[in-house]
């Protein structure tokens, strides 16, 4: 299974596009907040993507309906807690949202928030910021994310846009 993760996309909807149809045979979509409307109209002009799309809004996403984090369960074995981060201290580190992922029971943490990549394993717990898809704050260019689940694993990596 192939998960694709993209977070803060403020706007740039070519930025979500592009990632979106490169990856078109994915298993899953998570956009990790700050990006609402640029989902919505990827949403509309790519209607088939809509079932394997999951959205958590952010900071930015005012008077968003969404939730702040979801629990996915899309591979057996594997629990993913996924939040745009800012309720849990990403900018401090990863001791809150960790708690948060042990208490419902999740071995991979997707997160966004500070436009800054991370890819690391933690306690126990794969945690993966794609960085930001439009606007990086860590140097190097916008970027996605992935997870691979597969019999032998989890994989996770951050693949820059180009």
């Amino acid at each position: 299974m192939r998960i694709i993760v993209i977070s803060d996309t403020h706007g740039r909807y070519r930025a979500l596009s592009s990632v979106v149809l490169a990856n078109m045979n994915a298993d899953a979509f998570i956009h990790l907040g700050d990006g609402e409307e640029d989902f919505l109209r990827l949403i509309d002009d790519f209607p088939s993507v809509a079932p394997k799309f999951h959205y958590i809004k952010g900071n930015c996403d005012y008077g968003s309906q969404r939730p702040e984090f979801l629990t996915l369960d899309l591979a057996p074995g594997h629990r993913i807690f996924a939040t745009h981060g800012h309720r849990y201290g990403v900018n401090y580190g990863n001791v809150g949202i960790l708690d948060k992922a042990k208490e419902f029971g999740c071995d991979i943490i997707l997160h966004g928030h500070t436009h800054v990549r991370c890819n690391t394993y933690e306690d126990g717990i794969y945690i993966l910021n794609p960085g930001s898809a439009a606007i990086p704050r860590d140097g190097f260019p916008p970027s996605y994310g992935f997870v691979d689940i597969t019999p032998a694993g989890v994989v996770t990596n951050i693949v820059a846009i180009r």
